[in-house]
């Protein structure tokens, strides 16, 4: 039962195959198993999941039942939930129950989905392999001697380790997608502004995106159904009509459904020179897409992004600036961390700040405060935002060549723990795939592509698609397309 995607596990619901408080149980008893080996759940809470699962068979059996009626659900803990402890993976918010719900939440209580629990995450979602967290690291369930990417890493881990058939992730500079490649599932990153970030705990306010990671494309469509719409208490939400992100999934006729599709491929990924930088094994596998997506029907079209170099860095002066400045409200004073001995004010507010946040927190509030200071806003952080229109406009160009770019999702597999702890600039790199899309806030998704045998086990790689703006339907059908001709996204570790 738990290895069945989110419409099967609706079937079985409606058919009473299996209430929704036992497929609840069936998971709780799995996270209850399972999760001290791979710490993937900071919070659990089994009687209030067990009533929203009890409050879900009462909708199925009135006749009421959605497509996630009944469907127990992974939330990461940097959605505020009424009632649930909510930590950002920091010791600042260690002790801090939301008073109210965010709005990915509300969206899933009013479905009917059930909250499995809150997943660890890298430190208020800055980290690309979730060893950051006050919490501990997650171990990734291919091999738990390994990284599951970040920040959404304790996702990842639920969703590939079937603690949860889905779960929510967001993705500031790919933290959705990076760990969906390293766990083997598909993640997406939806346009800016189609999901709301309303009580969505603020890194980079401009970059932030909420996005579904599930082991389908399908799967994928069904939660970004539910998370998608206009909130008017988020000022960066976009008012437009709803969407049917299933809409174009329908099995084609023709033997060869993408024809007509144009892929661009850029050079900028796929030079000789650039293919150095990426994992020989890994480019193989994307290689291989490449041409399973020819199979299908699709062309490919050389492309250029030129400024895609110049992503990491104008990423690391942006984000940083916004860090500084939305994580200024945790001071010790209204809610979160407070150091016990203080001798004044100012005491109590840096003594707060260096006991509750971590290294990486702190580092980047340093780099951001430094960009926005007096004599350094025009050299940095102006230039950074300059370039970032220069990336976007690269994709505007692009798209007129295509409709979808591919390329990896990142440069390698799951590394170590502890392998590039030392090493920020290292750690950096590992989005080096990602970052463009959330400068640009395109849409973006990875899929599984295959996997890179290793001498001690076998690591899953990611497929990277990215789509113009508001075309999510699109690529989610491109992404489902490719799955019914492969079985990489069906295929999980075997832990039990």
């Amino acid at each position: 039962m738990i290895e069945r995607s989110l419409k099967a596990l609706a079937q079985a619901l409606a058919a009473r195959e299996i209430s929704s408080v036992e497929l609840t149980r069936l998971y709780l008893d799995r996270i209850a198993r399972l999760n001290p080996s791979l710490n993937a759940f900071i919070s659990i809470d089994p009687e209030r999941s067990l009533a929203q699962a009890r409050a879900a068979d009462a909708r199925i059996a009135a006749g009421e039942a959605g497509p996630l009626t009944g469907i127990p659900l992974a939330q990461k803990d940097i959605f505020c939930a009424k009632g649930w402890r909510t930590t950002c993976g920091s010791r600042m918010l260690d002790n801090f129950v939301s008073p109210y719900d965010a709005t990915v939440i509300e969206k899933f209580d009013a479905a009917g989905a059930i909250n499995l629990g809150k997943t660890n995450m890298d430190e208020f979602a800055m980290g690309s392999s979730n060893e950051t967290s006050f919490f501990g690291p997650v171990r990734n369930p291919w091999d738990t001697t390994r990284v599951p990417g970040g920040s959404s890493g304790g996702s990842a881990a639920a969703v590939a380790a079937l603690l949860a058939p889905a779960a929510t992730g967001t993705d500031t500079g790919g933290s959705i997608r990076q760990p969906a490649a390293l766990c083997n599932l598909t993640g997406l990153k939806p346009t800016y502004g189609v999901v709301s970030r309303y009580g969505m705990i603020a890194f980079a306010s401009s970059l932030d995106q909420a996005g579904p990671m599930a082991r389908s494309a399908e799967d994928c469509a069904l939660l970004l159904n539910a998370m998608a719409g206009f909130d008017e208490r988020d000022s960066t939400s976009l008012d437009r009509p709803l969407e049917d992100y299933t809409r174009d999934f329908a099995a084609a006729a023709d033997a060869r459904p993408l024809a007509g599709l144009r892929i661009g491929l850029p050079k900028e990924f796929f030079g000789e020179a650039e293919r150095a930088g990426c994992d020989a094994a890994v480019m193989r596998l994307v290689d291989e897409a490449i041409a399973e997506y020819r199979r299908l029907g699709a062309e490919t079209v050389e492309i250029s992004l030129p400024n895609m170099q110049r992503s990491v860095p104008a990423y690391y002066v942006i984000a940083p600036a916004e860090a500084s400045s939305n994580l200024s409200r945790f001071d010790g004073v209204r809610y979160g961390h407070r150091a016990a001995e203080y001798a004044d004010l100012n005491e109590m507010y840096s003594r707060s700040r260096a006991e509750g946040f971590g290294a990486e927190v702190k580092r980047r509030i340093l780099i951001g405060t430094y960009v926005l200071s007096h004599g350094y806003y025009d050299a940095y952080y102006l230039q950074a935002q300059r370039i970032r229109r220069l990336i976007a406009d690269d994709f505007v160009a692009a798209f007129r060549q295509c409709d979808v770019i591919l390329g990896p999702t990142s440069p390698d597999t799951a590394f170590r723990l502890g392998e590039k702890a030392a090493d920020p600039v290292q750690m950096y790199l590992s989005d080096i795939y990602t970052i463009a899309v959330n400068l640009a806030g395109l849409p973006g998704m990875s899929l599984p592509c295959g996997f890179v045998e290793a001498a001690d086990g076998r690591l899953p790689a990611g497929l990277q698609l990215i789509g113009n703006y508001f075309d999510e339907a699109r690529l989610l059908a491109v992404a489902h397309r490719y799955q019914q001709v492969t079985d990489w996204h069906r295929q999980h570790p075997e832990l039990d």
